[in-house]
This record gives C-alpha cells, sequence and structure tokens, in this order.
C-alpha cells in the first residue's frame, strides 16, 4: 500500500517509524552517512518538520518496503541549503517544485522485491506530482544512482557537473513531470500504478 502523509493527511505514526527506522538502517548503518540519529534507532533530521511530505510504500502487515521525502523548494531544503554549489545556474525554486530526498529502499529487499519496490514508488512520486500540481522535481544523488533515474524514462537533466564531497561523487538533477510521464515510465517498464486513491485519479 502506498501511504502519502503530509500535514492535513493524519498520518500513522506507525508508518512514519517504519520509515524512520528504515532509513536510519539504510542511510547510517549501511551507507555511513553522519546524519542525526534519535534514540539510536530514527533517522530524522532538520529537514523532517511539518511543512514535509512522505510517500511510504509498505505491505499488507504495515512493514516498510520503501520512502520518499519531499521538501518545498521555496523552504530551506537539501540543494538550496546544503549543496548549492552542484548547480551551474542558480538552484530551482518555485511553488511547482519540489525536492525528492532520502529515496529509501527496505535493506531487507531481495533483488526482485527491491525493483518491484523501487518501480512503484518512482510511479507514486509521478502520480503525487500529476495531483499535487507539481512540475519538476529536485534532487542530490549520487553517481551511480544518478544513472539509475536517468535511465527510467522520464525528462531528466543534470543541472551541473559531478563534484566530490566527503568520499561521494554528487550531481544535482532536475526532473520534469506532465502527463506523459506515466506513458514514458511505462515504456521502460517502470510504471506501476499507484494503488492509492487519489493518486489513481491522477495518474
Amino acid at each position: 500500500m502506498l501511504h502519502v502523509i503530509d500535514h492535513n493527511s493524519g498520518a500513522s505514526g506507525d508508518v512514519l517509524r517504519a520509515m524512520f527506522e528504515a532509513r536510519k538502517q539504510v542511510f547510517v548503518d549501511l551507507l555511513k552517512w553522519d546524519v542525526p540519529v534519535i534514540g539510536g534507532t530514527f533517522e530524522i533530521d532538520e529537514f523532517d518538520d511539518g511543512h514535509a511530505a512522505y510517500l511510504v510504500l509498505t505491505d499488507a502487515s504495515g512493514a516498510h518496503l520503501a520512502s520518499a521525502r519531499l521538501l518545498k523548494t521555496v523552504r530551506p531544503h537539501i540543494l538550496g541549503t546544503l549543496f548549492p554549489a552542484l548547480c551551474e545556474g542558480a538552484v530551482p525554486r518555485a511553488h511547482d517544485t519540489r525536492e525528492i530526498t532520502r529515496f529509501c529502499l527496505d535493506r531487507r529487499l531481495k533483488a526482485h522485491a527491491r525493483r518491484s519496490a523501487r518501480d512503484r514508488l518512482v510511479s507514486g512520486l509521478a502520480a503525487y506530482a500529476l495531483d499535487q500540481g507539481v512540475r519538476r522535481y529536485t534532487a542530490v544523488a549520487e553517481q551511480a544512482w544518478l544513472k539509475q533515474i536517468q535511465a527510467f524514462g522520464w525528462t531528466c537533466r543534470s543541472l551541473g557537473a559531478v563534484q566530490r564531497y566527503a568520499n561521494a561523487d554528487i550531481a544535482a538533477l532536475l526532473i520534469d513531470i506532465d502527463a506523459e510521464t506515466p506513458a514514458r515510465l511505462a515504456a521502460t517498464g517502470i510504471w506501476n500504478a499507484p494503488d492509492h486513491p487519489s493518486l489513481e485519479r491522477a495518474a
């Protein structure tokens, strides 16, 4: 099931806790990011505030499968606050532009389930944008992940050259979303219609 969580959603605390715990297991335990951890269990930073939105994919039992955080680019966000030098020009900031951060695939997933969760979450991101009037996404990604994102089929371009930060090669990117995006994702085998009422209508 895909959960869309924001300040209007009446979010399930269990879903959020599972997401923050999964983020700690992936970004801190596996990838060794130097980011805050609450109580030794939950990865939560200063951008996890009342203005953030989340897409969280769970299985039938409520266990976390995949998730992503969406930040408003007219407010403090990862690219604009921490990595503006990744952009050759101005950092994209607009009310119809969101930043995708903390794209997290649960560490326990095997290859096939991991691919399925990834595709469902990417499809959810596209459908969410269409439902919410979001025309563009920005993101900061390591080079290997950047190449995957660019291969999904949606309209995507780099905002600047790859740069070295803390032993990782990272870059900023911009993804355009329009009515043709689901078809583009379907052409590469990514599209999987979201099982969320409002997003089903949007897509």
